[in-house]
């Protein structure tokens, strides 16, 4: 099992790694979303069908950027010191479809957050994607030949001012991704 140990700091320079050899985590950049936009986010049909597996709602986040396997120490230096803008999140206006497999709700107000975000971590992860950056909250995976859930459609809206970019690992399980939180940084102002 890896697990990554920070100093007290936040400021922790070199992350410990333990558990297997060589190792590294798995990590993206995201918004966590408000109480306000999880609970609108909760009302909608979410029930797991064959070839449907719904994502639980403490997972629920928006990807600005996934740096794939890369150090923390790395990331936090990265993003340390850049100038992340403020931001309002605007979530909806529906549940749509996103490359035939992924359920998801739009997120809009938040591309120029993510661009500052991206311009910072250029350099380490894996590359930035070519494609435009398309915010959203995944609600459910689909298989291939899966039912379409009846959610598709369905209206969902929230809004709230964006506070802080978190750095989150990834562990990867069978019953589904766990997330966990390493550091913040607040939008709107530079490193303090």
């Amino acid at each position: 099992m890896l697990r990554w140990s920070p100093l007290a700091n936040r400021r922790w320079g070199k992350p410990h790694l333990t558990g297997h050899a060589g190792c590294v985590p798995r990590l993206f950049l995201t918004l966590w979303l408000p109480d306000h936009a999880t609970a609108a986010l909760e009302e909608l049909h979410r029930k797991d069908a064959k070839g449907v597996r719904f994502v639980p709602p403490e997972n629920w986040h928006v990807t600005l950027r996934f740096l794939g396997t890369c150090e923390p120490g790395d990331a936090v230096a990265a993003v340390d010191g850049a100038r992340l803008p403020t931001a309002s999140a605007r979530l909806g206006p529906a549940v749509d479809l996103l490359r035939r497999d992924h359920l998801v709700v739009p997120v809009k107000g938040i591309d120029e957050l993510a661009a500052a975000v991206v311009k910072a971590t250029s350099d380490i992860g894996d590359p930035p994607p070519k494609r435009a950056f398309f915010g959203h909250v995944t609600l459910a995976r689909l298989k291939k030949h899966a039912d379409m859930p009846r959610v598709l459609g369905d209206s969902v809206s929230a809004e709230w001012p964006v506070r802080e970019v978190a750095l989150v690992q990834s562990r990867l399980h069978p019953d589904g991704a766990r997330y966990e939180t390493l550091t913040t940084w607040p939008v709107g102002s530079a490193e303090l």
